[in-house]
This record gives structure tokens, C-alpha cells and sequence, in this order.
């Protein structure tokens, strides 16, 4: 009986955990819906389009890869970030001359290195394994780079500025936001199959543009340089609003005295 006790004392503290923590309570719900709207989808286009596969040789290799930029240039930033908020350390860079502008710039700079390092591996791994080369994309392929690394790095930000608002209860959020977008970007369908509504949000993204620009690319071999103005002028609204975020959060953390303690 002692021993349930305790059991049921632990359960009480992980059930008190979660409840008073609203991205905990997100989390449980939100990776099931997510995995059966994205997959719902790819049914319903696969079910409309029995041809597209045989049509497209490698654009599913091609959406993988390019995904792959946005996903590892979020987590680049956010990752590098948690990183100084697990060892406590934010305090004692911010008693260096070091400025929250400079951070900024660092952890751009070290997502855009990381994000090279692991989509480059993926790569060339998929030469000699499946035939397919993403470079065969040409000069198309850096605009599409880009524009996926400077959203992931939007995101990144905003998602670190909620962390150091919110503690590392939040932290979650680097992983919610990211596959969030996933259903409405059109990674491996046409954000046409999208009801009217959700193909409005849609657009709201830059990767929907991307990645309409890569079919665009493969199906008709034609660049379409409207739909990358689109994504780069959208990914500078986000990533000013990202940086704001963040600069603001950390004023107020600074402010409260909460960069010594915000492992806590």
C-alpha cells in the first residue's frame, strides 16, 4: 500500500506537470491530428492523381530533402538556443559585452552551417542509393534553399522568444510549430487539394510557394520567379517579426532578472 502511495504521489506531480502547462496539454492532441490530416491529404491526391507518381521521377526524394531545410534551420536556431537555457549559461553571456542583436546573428549563422552539414549529408547519400540528385534542380535549388532557411530561421526565433517568455515548459513549441505548417505546405501534394479556406492560409506561407515552385520545376521545367518573390517577400515580414519577438521577450527577461534562472 506504501508503494502505491508513492505511485500515485509521482502520477499526481506528472498530471500537475501537465495541466498547468498549456503546451503539454497542446502536445497530446495536436501529433495524432497532425500525422492524420497530412496523411488524409496525400490519400485524397494520391486517389484523384493515380498517374503523379509515374509522372514524377524523385520529386518525392526532392520534397523529403527540401523539407528537410526548412525543418533543420528551425530547429538550428531553437536547438542552439535551449542549449544555453539547459546550462543556465544566458547570464553569463549577457555579463559579456555580448549584445541580444549578436546572438541573433550567431544563431542564424550557426543554423545555416548545421542545416548545410545535415541536408548536404542526405544529399549525396541519396546518389548512390537511389539514382537521384537534388542538384539536378540547377540554380533553382539555392532560391528554394533559402527561402525554406530564412523561414525555418523566422520560426526559430519566434519559438525561442516564446521559450525564454514562457520557460522551458514551452519548449515543446519548437516541435509543434514546425510539423504544424507541414499539411499546409504542400510538400508532396498541390495545396489545391486543400479545402478553398485552408488553401488561403496556405498561401500565407512561403513554403507552399517553394514547394509549388519545385514541381513547377520538374513537372514543366519551368522557374517560376513570381512564386520565389512571393515566399522571399513573405519570409521578410516573418523573420522581422521573429526577430521582434525575440528582442522583445529578452528585454523582458532582462528586465525581471529571469536570465540567471531560466533553466528553472
Amino acid at each position: 500500500m506504501k508503494s502505491l502511495r508513492r505511485i500515485n504521489a509521482m502520477v499526481l506531480r506528472y498530471t500537475y506537470l501537465v495541466r498547468r502547462s498549456w503546451p503539454r496539454i497542446l502536445e497530446l492532441v495536436y501529433w495524432p491530428a497532425v500525422q492524420l490530416i497530412l496523411w488524409g491529404f496525400i490519400t485524397e491526391f494520391f486517389l484523384t492523381n493515380s498517374t503523379w507518381l509515374a509522372q514524377a521521377s524523385g520529386v518525392l526524394m526532392a520534397a523529403v530533402i527540401l523539407w528537410d531545410v526548412l525543418f533543420r534551420g528551425q530547429l538550428g536556431v531553437s536547438l542552439a538556443f535551449f542549449e544555453e537555457m539547459y546550462s543556465r549559461n544566458l547570464g553569463h553571456l549577457f555579463a559579456s559585452p555580448l549584445r541580444a542583436v549578436e546572438l541573433v546573428g550567431a544563431l542564424l549563422l550557426i543554423s545555416m552551417i548545421r542545416t548545410l552539414i545535415g541536408v548536404g549529408g542526405a544529399a549525396l547519400l541519396a546518389m548512390p542509393m537511389f539514382g537521384f540528385s537534388i542538384f539536378g534542380l540547377g540554380f533553382p535549388l539555392l532560391a528554394f534553399f533559402f527561402n525554406l532557411l530564412v523561414m525555418g530561421w523566422a520560426m526559430g526565433l519566434l519559438v525561442s522568444g516564446l521559450v525564454l517568455r514562457y520557460g522551458l515548459g514551452a519548449e515543446s513549441l519548437a516541435w509543434v510549430a514546425i510539423f504544424a505548417i507541414a499539411p499546409l505546405s504542400g510538400i508532396y501534394y498541390p495545396i489545391a487539394v486543400l479545402p478553398d479556406w485552408l488553401q488561403l492560409v496556405a498561401l500565407a506561407l512561403p513554403s507552399s510557394h517553394v514547394f509549388e515552385g519545385m514541381r513547377a520545376v520538374m513537372f514543366e521545367q519551368v522557374f517560376r520567379v513570381d512564386l520565389m518573390l512571393q515566399a522571399a517577400a513573405l519570409n521578410l515580414l516573418y523573420l522581422v517579426i521573429g526577430t521582434g519577438v525575440f528582442l522583445k521577450a529578452f528585454r523582458g527577461a532582462r528586465q525581471q532578472g529571469l536570465l540567471l534562472r531560466v533553466g528553472e
